[in-house]
């Protein structure tokens, strides 16, 4: 008798509500596509990659203006006051002297530097698709991980329902497992098993509820949001791609990545080209307008009469420069070299990355469907088994053994889920583009 109150004791107190985390409190839903927006937007990386780009559209503006002359106007006037002293007429003399002044404009062009202004612009040109090509790469980079993070949540909702099932499912087995105990038809083991298992679905409610808040907070971080948002109730779709592996492999092979490397490599090119442009001779022009002139009174210009033009053209070549030339030429061909180098690596290591991703979504795919059916098994051999040993045709550990296996397939259901979405955000930042 004493065991049986004991074990209704433990009953209450185990369904007794307790205090746990709120699920998403205070938290704002947003969807996907908004998280990525505003993730790109105030992304400290996706705004160094799109200050990068307006740095080298800048550079592009100054090669163009390298074809323009230099224009320069300086001036100045000046007017002296000073005193001495006179010995022959023992006092102070000041004495002023007259206004002087002194203007020039002038200006200056390069006729001919070997080529080397047009190399320059070319090169800039080429850094400015590869700053906008890193862009793309970097916004597809930032929506990964607001994706992955996005997916986080999801997966944390997942298992805090899974949890919430666990314990709807342990709590009738513990009332059945006391129902037994109190008709002496099982042993007190039966109803303490039964308690822990209760104990156990309540720390899992608390454990995904923790995640779920954690994986609030990291995705408010990533959306650079002050507020706790969190993502909208999952529909639980299906992630399809519906795109071939062989045209997945084509578009990874011409994704961001291998674009940024080609522009960097025609950089590399001209570069090459313009450190060529140090042997030839330079050839420029240059213009000069000077005025200069005293007056008794200020006169900007000073006398019309006193003024000079005069023009130069002038042609340098140097003959030698301690092999500065040489090393530059070698530089540039390094440079070069190591740009295809890396263009060829970048494009085998996206197709290799693209392989992996491939398999991996398909394997997840598969993964999918099969812990749905293993799930539907489990649910239905937890009933039946709930069901004999109600009626004492089975031991508790037959049907704590089948809640066991129903638990394992639902972690092992989300787990999918997660690794299919993942897997298939990696290919869309591989390709640089948003696949339905």
């Amino acid at each position: 008798m004493k065991a049986i109150v004991t074990s209704v004791l433990l009953v209450s107190a185990l369904l007794a509500p307790t205090t746990v985390l709120a699920q998403d409190a205070g938290a704002r839903p947003i969807s996907l596509d908004e998280a990525v927006r505003l993730a790109r937007r105030n992304s400290p990386d996706a705004i160094a990659a799109r200050n990068t780009v307006r740095s080298n559209a800048a550079a592009v503006r100054t090669r163009y203006a390298a074809f323009l002359p230099s224009l320069s106007f300086s001036s100045g006037v000046s007017k002296s006051r000073g005193s001495r002293y006179d010995n022959i007429r023992d006092e102070v003399v000041t004495s002023f002297s007259p206004w002087r002044g002194r203007h020039s404009f002038n200006a200056g062009i390069d006729i001919f530097n070997g080529g080397e202004r047009f190399y320059e612009l070319r090169r800039a040109k080429a850094q400015v698709d590869a700053s906008e090509a890193s862009e793309i790469a970097q916004t597809f980079t930032v929506a990964l991980n607001v994706k992955q993070q996005y997916y986080a949540v999801l997966a944390a909702r997942e298992s805090e329902s899974a949890a919430r099932k666990q314990l709807e499912q342990a709590e009738q087995q513990l009332r059945a497992a006391v129902a037994r105990v109190a008709a002496g038809a099982a042993t007190r083991s039966d109803s303490l098993r039964s308690s822990i298992e209760v104990g156990n679905a309540r720390l899992a409610i608390l454990t995904a509820e923790t995640q779920l808040n954690n994986a609030n907070a990291s995705l408010s971080r990533l959306v650079g949001s002050d507020d706790i948002v969190t993502a909208e109730v999952d529909i639980m779709a299906a992630e399809t791609v519906s795109l071939t592996n062989s045209e997945l492999l084509t578009l990874a092979e011409a994704g961001p990545a291998v674009q940024r490397s080609q522009a960097s490599l025609s950089a590399a090119k001209a570069g090459r080209r313009s450190s060529w442009s140090a042997y030839l001779p330079n050839v420029s022009l240059s213009l000069s307008k000077s005025f200069q002139g005293q007056e008794d009174q200020f006169s900007f210009f000073g006398d019309p009469n006193l003024n000079n033009l005069s023009t130069s053209i002038s042609v340098s070549l140097p003959l030698f420069n301690g092999l500065a030339r040489e090393q530059s030429v070698v530089n540039a061909k390094i440079a070069q070299e190591n740009a295809e180098a890396e263009l060829r690596d970048i494009r085998l290591s996206q197709r290799q990355l693209m392989i992996q991703q491939i398999g991996a979504f398909r394997t997840a795919e598969a993964r999918v469907q099969i812990q749905l059916a293993s799930v539907a098994a489990g649910e239905e051999d937890l009933r039946v088994q709930q069901e004999r040993y109600n009626l004492g045709a089975s031991t508790l550990l037959d049907l704590l053994t089948s809640q066991r296996t129903l638990d394992d397939a639902r972690r092992a259901l989300i787990q999918a889920r997660l690794d299919a979405r993942t897997a298939k955000a990696q290919i869309e930042a591989l390709i640089g583009r948003d696949l339905q």
